[in-house]
C-alpha cells in the first residue's frame, strides 16, 4: 500500500483527487471524469473531445409510447462526502422539479466517485430517485461512458478468447469505412492499418451476458498500460444472469451498462407511472488503472486485470462506500438449499442439477425476472448435487426463482421470501418439475435457451472479422442471416427426424427470404417424422421453446400447411433484435402446444413451422428446443 495519503483539490471548474498512483479530475459541479493521470501519461481520457465528452454518466428516458432523449447527467451541485488520508468520496447531484428542463429525466441523480489510498483505481456509483407524483417515464438505458484517446489505446480486451488489436475509429468513417445495411456495422474498406482492410466493426460482436460481464477494457502499448472496468456485483444489472449487453468498443470506448433494451426490446425498459416512487443504487463499479514495465508482454495486463476482478467480488459488498442507500456485509440476508429435478418420464429418482441458475428476483411469476427491470437481482448456480447458497442479499421482498439446463421451463418458489439484515434462510430441498405430459417421441436442440448447438454458418467472405474465424462464437459474424437464402436458395429448410442432424442440419435462425429489393417473404420449415400408430386414448404434446424472437409471429401447422386458421399461433413475440446484433438468444419463451390425435396419420407426419412476419431481413425466431411428447402414460415411459 502507498504510503501516500489520498489528497483532495478543490478548484474553481474542477475537482482533483490524487493518492500518489494516479490523479483523477472532474469538472465542478457537473461530475465529468475530464482526466485521468498515469503512468506518465498526461491524460487517458480523450484530450480531442470536449471535456463534457470524456467520461460520463448518461441515460435515454422519454415519456410513454415516445422516442428517448439521450441525456448526460450534469451535476448541479458539488458536495464532499468523505475525505481523509484513507479514502475521498464526493458527490455530483441533480435534482428534478417541474420546473426543471424539460430534457432532463425526472429523477434526482447522484453521481459518486471514490479513490482510497494505495489503490490503482476509482469506484464510481450513482444513486438514482423519483418521487410520487412526478410524470411518467420510461427508462431503457443508464451507463457510464469513458472515451479513451485514441492514439495511446488499441487493443481491447472482453474475455480470454475476445481480445485483439482494434481498428481506428477513423477507419469507420467514409470514405476509410462503408456502412453496412445494420447501422452499427461498418466494413473497413480503407483503413489506416492495412491489416484491417475488408474486416467488419461493429460494436455488438463484443457483447457479452451480465454474468461474464465483469472485466473488459483497453490496452496501450506505449507505455504498457490497462484502463479496465470491473463489475464485482449484478446485484443492480437488469434482467438476470443471462441478459446481453454492451462491452467496449472502437473509439476506443469502454462502458459499464446498468439498464439497457439491448436484445430484450421494451420489456426491459422500466415504466414509471405518475403515483409510482423509485429509488435504486447502480455501481459501484471498480476502474482498475494496470502497467508493466517496457519489454512485458501486454498479455499480463489482462492477466493482473483479472486477479483484481477476484478481489474486487470477493470484496463485495464494499465496507467503504458513505452510503445509507448502499447496505453493508451485515445489513444483508442469505438463502441457501437444494434443487432436485422430478420427471419421472426421465427417471424414478430425483435428477440432481448441476449449474443450474437460481435466482432472487421481485415477486412474480415463474420467469418474470427476465424482463424485471427496477429492483435489484440475486444470482448463484448449483454445485453437482443441486446445493446453492445465495448472499448478500439487500432487505426487501423476493421470490425464489430457477431454470435448469438440460430442462424446459422456469421454477418458482411458493412463498414470498422477506429478506432482513443479517437473516440466515435454509428453504431445504426444492423440487421442480419441469413441464411434462407423455414420453419423448423426438427432439431437437437442447434445452438451454441458447441457439449455439444448431448450424452456423461461416459468413460471407466479404463480411468477416477475424476474432470470430474458427472461433466458438462464430454467430457473432456480421450478415450471418443473409446466408440462409444462399443454402436454401429454392426450397426452406426440411428437417427429418432420425436422419438430419440438428447440429449440421438446423439452421441457427428462421428469418425471412429476400425476395425483391426491400421485399421480403415468411418461411415455412418442416419437421417429419414417422408414427408406427397413433394413439387412440390422448393428445399429444409438442413443446417449442425459443431463444430468441423479433417482431415474430410462430404459427404450426400439423400435416396441413394450408389450414387456417393455423393449428397453433403465438402472436407477434419478441423484440429481442439479436439476429441483427449477432447475439445466439433474448428473451425465452416456452410454448406448449396440445397436438389433437386426429391431426396425426400413422406413417409419415410433418409439422409446419412458419415465421408470418416479414418486412424486414431481421425478424425471426431463434429455437432453443422442439420435442413432441406422446399422451400420457401413467406408469410413466423413461427414454
Amino acid at each position: 500500500m502507498s504510503p501516500l495519503g489520498v489528497k483532495l483539490q478543490i478548484q474553481d471548474k474542477h475537482v482533483v483527487i490524487d493518492n500518489g498512483i494516479f490523479q483523477l479530475t472532474l469538472s465542478k459541479p457537473d461530475g465529468i471524469v475530464t482526466s485521468i493521470q498515469y503512468n506518465g501519461i498526461d491524460n487517458l481520457m480523450e484530450v480531442i473531445n470536449e471535456e463534457p465528452n470524456r467520461g460520463y454518466w448518461d441515460v435515454v428516458w422519454g415519456p410513454p409510447n415516445q422516442l428517448g432523449t439521450f441525456d448526460v447527467v450534469k451535476g448541479t451541485k458539488f458536495e464532499i462526502i468523505a475525505e481523509d488520508d484513507d479514502q475521498v468520496e464526493v458527490s455530483f447531484t441533480r435534482t428534478w422539479s417541474p420546473n426543471s428542463d424539460s430534457s432532463i429525466v425526472p429523477l434526482n441523480i447522484d453521481k459518486r466517485f471514490i479513490v482510497l489510498r494505495g489503490c490503482s483505481g476509482f469506484y464510481s456509483y450513482g444513486i438514482f430517485e423519483r418521487l410520487s407524483g412526478w410524470p411518467p417515464f420510461y427508462l431503457p438505458q443508464v451507463r457510464i461512458v469513458f472515451k479513451l484517446r485514441k492514439d495511446k489505446f488499441h487493443y481491447m480486451a472482453v474475455t480470454d478468447t475476445r481480445q485483439r488489436p482494434m481498428p481506428l475509429p477513423d477507419d469507420r468513417l467514409p470514405p476509410r469505412g462503408q456502412p453496412l445495411a445494420y447501422p452499427e456495422a461498418v466494413l473497413l474498406v480503407d483503413p489506416v492499418e492495412p491489416d484491417f482492410k475488408g474486416e467488419v466493426d461493429d460494436k455488438y460482436q463484443y457483447s457479452i451476458e451480465n454474468e461474464h460481464n465483469g472485466l473488459h477494457g483497453w490496452i496501450c502499448s506505449d507505455p504498457p498500460t490497462g484502463f479496465w472496468h470491473i463489475s464485482p456485483s449484478n446485484e443492480f444489472r437488469t434482467g438476470g444472469p443471462t441478459k446481453q449487453d454492451l462491452t467496449s468498443h472502437v473509439l476506443p470506448v469502454t462502458l459499464a451498462m446498468f439498464m439497457s433494451s439491448h436484445y430484450t426490446g421494451d420489456d426491459l425498459a422500466p415504466i414509471f407511472e405518475t403515483e409510482e416512487s423509485w429509488k435504486k443504487v447502480f455501481g459501484p463499479v471498480f476502474i482498475y488503472l494496470n502497467s508493466t514495465y517496457p519489454g512485458e508482454e501486454p498479455s499480463l495486463l489482462w492477466d493482473d486485470a483479472k486477479i483484481q476482478t477476484e478481489i474486487e467480488v470477493q470484496s463485495w459488498p464494499y465496507a467503504f462506500p458513505v452510503c445509507d442507500d448502499f447496505p453493508s456485509f451485515d445489513q444483508r440476508g442469505s438463502v441457501s438449499g437444494r434443487l432436485l429435478v422430478k420427471d419421472r418420464y426421465l427417471s424414478d429418482d430425483y435428477i440432481l442439477p448441476d449449474s443450474a441458475y437460481v435466482g432472487m428476483a421481485a415477486p412474480g411469476d415463474a420467469g418474470s425476472w427476465q424482463r424485471e427491470c427496477k429492483g435489484y437481482q440475486f444470482w448463484t448456480r448449483t454445485d453437482s448435487d443441486g446445493y446453492f447458497s445465495i448472499n448478500d442479499i439487500r432487505t426487501g421482498d423476493y421470490n425464489l426463482y430457477a431454470w435448469v439446463p438440460g430442462f424446459v421451463g422456469d421454477y418458482k418458489y411458493d412463498a414470498t421470501l422477506t429478506i432482513t439484515p443479517g437473516c440466515y434462510i435454509e428453504l431445504g430441498d426444492l423440487v421442480y418439475e419441469p413441464p411434462r405430459d407423455g414420453p419423448t417421441l423426438w427432439e431437437i436442440g437442447f434445452p438451454d435457451r441458447s441457439a449455439a448447438e444448431f448450424f452456423v454458418p461461416d459468413p460471407n467472405p466479404q463480411y468477416t472479422n477475424k476474432l470470430y474465424i474458427n472461433h466458438p462464437d462464430k454467430f457473432r459474424q456480421y450478415g450471418l442471416w443473409e446466408r440462409y437464402a444462399e443454402l436454401y436458395p429454392d426450397n426452406d429448410l426440411v428437417y427429418t427426424v432420425g436422419t438430419s442432424d440438428y447440429r449440421t442440419d438446423w439452421f441457427y435462425a428462421q428469418v425471412t427470404r429476400k425476395k425483391d429489393k426491400n421485399v421480403y417473404q415468411s418461411t415455412t420449415w418442416q419437421i417429419k417424422f414417422q408414427l408406427e400408430s397413433v394413439n387412440k386414448e390422448g393428445n399429444y404434446t409438442l413443446r417449442v421453446a425459443i431463444a430468441s424472437a423479433t417482431y415474430s409471429e410462430l404459427q404450426v401447422r400439423i400435416n396441413d400447411p394450408k389450414v387456417s386458421p393455423p393449428h397453433f399461433t403465438s402472436g407477434q413475440i419478441g423484440r429481442d433484435n439479436s439476429i441483427a446484433r449477432h447475439g445466439i438468444h433474448g428473451l425465452y419463451w416456452l410454448f406448449n402446444i396440445e397436438v389433437q390425435r386426429s391431426w396425426l396419420v400413422e406413417g409419415e407426419n410433418i409439422i409446419f413451422l412458419t415465421q408470418a412476419r416479414s418486412t424486414s431481413p431481421y425478424y425471426g425466431i431463434m429455437y432453443d428446443y422442439i420435442r413432441l411428447e406422446g399422451p400420457p402414460s401413467d406408469s410413466g415411459s423413461k427414454n
